[in-house]
């Protein structure tokens, strides 16, 4: 059987351990996490932007081409 101090010194060590990896495991989760939403998010944005600019812009371009032409 294991002496009171050793039982002690087990619990503080898993305790401590613990906290520690914790705490790396969430920064280091968060700075990942952050870089890819970053990441992902610019090159979704980007890609969304383009097709719906492309999409509104060929809409407005024809329908003021069309009113345009109305005019004349």
């Amino acid at each position: 059987m294991k002496s009171v101090r050793e039982q002690v010194l087990n619990q503080v060590t898993i305790q401590v351990w613990d906290q520690v990896w914790d705490q790396v495991r969430f920064q280091v989760w968060d700075q990942v996490w952050n870089q890819v939403r970053d990441q992902v998010r610019d090159q979704v944005w980007d890609q969304v932007r383009r097709q719906v600019g492309n999409q509104v812009w060929d809409q407005v371009r024809r329908q003021v081409g069309d009113q345009v032409r109305n005019i004349k």
